[in-house]
This record gives structure tokens, sequence and C-alpha cells, in this order.
């Protein structure tokens, strides 16, 4: 619960967004934050040798990705707030925030709608087969087809079927809203790495024998690494979907490549790759077939996501200022 608000009202007047770029390409209207940090420096990317530099003499920093660990931030001496446009927090040091004195806010939820619709647009593709048929109508085989419908690639419906979830945030929510619209039944799994007792929860390996459509929204911890692997994959049906647009390592994705390549899964969706940009290669970048479909890290990029976690910055700021904890994280 935000804290109510003190009678001490900070000054906040220099910041800088060390990687403007990965959330606005021009299309976004920053007045909120110029509104925010008067005197805000943006720039479109942060190589790590230049981070501590451009740390200096600043009292709010925004990041997205850049990496704040306890070396640059014990440097940044008037550094009071750390914003990360982002919900995950892995790309900061928290506790070495905590020591510095310095507060970490983030942004939860303001991908949930962008996330979701991407969700469901990968399981329609891919359970109505539109790569194959679009590119059977592109290669002529419908004009010259002998009956009113092409019927080369079967499909199936959502109704009916069981939509498992891991992790049941904001997103699981998200998602298991719509998959019931579907006419789905929805199923839970149990927190990774805990003693989940929680009613309706089941455990992994029963769910992932039940899933006809399996998606991930758990964040990246030492429970959840390599959460789904080469043993979880083979308990899941031969025609089953796997969705993960959570975060690249939950995923063996050598694993999952080679359940692709066997026919072992029916297809998957990833958004995310343990290395992004996957600048030395990946497991599912060499497999090419239209039951996986890869896409590079936009699930959460609609146009109004992005301004929205703009102007949240912004709220948290002003928050920050007037006293008020608000999406605090250390």
């Amino acid at each position: 619960m935000d804290a109510p608000p003190t009678d001490t009202t900070l000054a906040l007047s220099r910041g800088v967004f060390l990687d403007r770029d990965t959330v606005d390409r021009d299309d976004l209207d920053l007045g909120s934050l110029h509104a925010a940090v008067p005197q805000l420096t943006l720039h479109g990317h942060s190589p790590a040798e230049r981070t501590t530099e451009r740390l200096r003499d600043v009292e709010v920093v925004i990041t997205n990705k850049v990496r704040l660990d306890e070396t640059n931030l014990q440097a940044a001496s008037g550094l009071r707030l750390v914003c990360i446009s982002a919900t995950g927090t892995n790309n900061v040091d928290l506790a070495a925030a905590r020591a510095a004195g310095i507060a970490v806010c983030n942004v939860p939820g303001y991908a949930t709608a962008a996330v979701v619709e991407h969700v469901f647009a990968v399981v329609l593709a891919l359970t109505r087969r539109l790569e194959e048929y679009t590119g059977a109508v592109r290669a002529g085989r419908w004009q010259q087809a002998d009956s009113f419908a092409l019927l080369d690639f079967p499909v199936r419906e959502l109704a009916g079927k069981v939509f498992g979830i891991v992790g049941l945030g904001d997103l699981g929510h998200g998602v298991a809203k719509i998959a019931e619209a579907f006419g789905m039944q929805v199923l839970v799994a149990q927190r990774p790495g805990t003693e989940d007792t929680r009613p309706g929860r089941l455990p992994l390996d029963e769910l992932l024998a039940k899933a006809d459509v399996l998606t991930l929204h758990t964040p990246l911890t030492p429970q959840t690494r390599g959460l789904i692997g080469a043993r979880e994959l083979a308990l899941m049906k031969p025609d089953a979907l796997l969705i993960n647009a959570a975060r690249g390592g939950i995923v063996d994705e050598a694993a999952l490549a080679d359940a692709l390549r066997a026919g072992r899964l029916g297809g998957a969706a990833v958004d995310v790759l343990t290395e992004e940009p996957p600048v030395r290669g990946n497991p599912l970048l060499d497999f090419q077939s239209p039951r996986l479909i890869v896409t590079p890290h936009v699930a959460w990029a609609s146009r109004e996501a992005r301004q929205r976690v703009i102007d949240e910055v912004a709220a948290n700021i002003e928050a920050f200022r007037q006293g008020v904890e608000r999406n605090r994280v250390a």
C-alpha cells in the first residue's frame, strides 16, 4: 500500500535516461518525464563503460535494461532515485541501492493487455495453421485445388481444451480471463520452488500432462531457471503448444528445439531468449518450421504500453518528490 505523503518535497531537477531507445523511437510523448525532471538528459543507449560517467551529478536515473551494479551506484554520490522503465528488476543491484540509500521503483502491470493479446495471437496462429495456409495460397495451391477449401493442414478449436498457466500474476490472470472466454479449462501450476498448497493449484508435472496450451508468466529466478527442460517437455502431450512470453532461461532452448524437431510437441511460440539480442546464435533460430514462432521480445511493446510506462515512471518520480512510496522495490 502506498504510504501517506510527508511535508517534505524533494528537489529533483537533474536526471538521465540511460536507454531511451529501448522504449521510445520518437513515437511517444515524453512531456510527463520532462515535467518531472526539468534537466533530463536522454541517451539512446549506454554502454557499460559509459554508465558510471552518466550517473555523475544526477539525482534521478531511468533505466530499462542498463545494468546498475554496486560499483556505479556507490560512485553516484548525488543519486537519490532509480526508476526502472519496466517490471523486472534484475538489472539493478537492489541490495547495493539500499546500502547506498538510493530508492528504486519499477512499473508493474503496464503491458498486461499487450502481452495477453500477443499470447493469443500466437496461440491462434499455431492452432489455425496460419503460416501454412497463407503460404499455400501464395504458392498457388488454392488456385489449383479441385475443391472450394484446402484441408491440407488440420486445425483445432480452443473451446474445451486445457489452458495451463505457470505464474498467476497480472499476466496470468489476464490470459486466464481470455482463455475462459474461448471456452477453455484453465489450470494453474503451483508456484515453482515452494510448498504451494493453495486450492486449485496443480504440481507442475501434473499440469504438463494435462495442458493443451502451456503459457509461462513467471519471473526468471533461481527456482524458475531451466524450469521447462527435456524431462518436462517429454511429459507434455505430443500436440500441445508451449508459449514463453516471460523470460529467456525459463525454457531449455536446445531441448525445445529437439522436441519440435522430433515431433514430440505440437508447436511453440517464444518471444524471449536467454541472450538478447542473440548475437551468438540460438538453437531455436536454427530450427525453421511453421510450428515455431520466434518474435524479438515485442509482446509488451504496443505503443499504448510504451506510453503507459513513460507516464508511470514520471508518476513514480513525482511521488518520490512528494515523499510518497509508489512502486518501491528498494
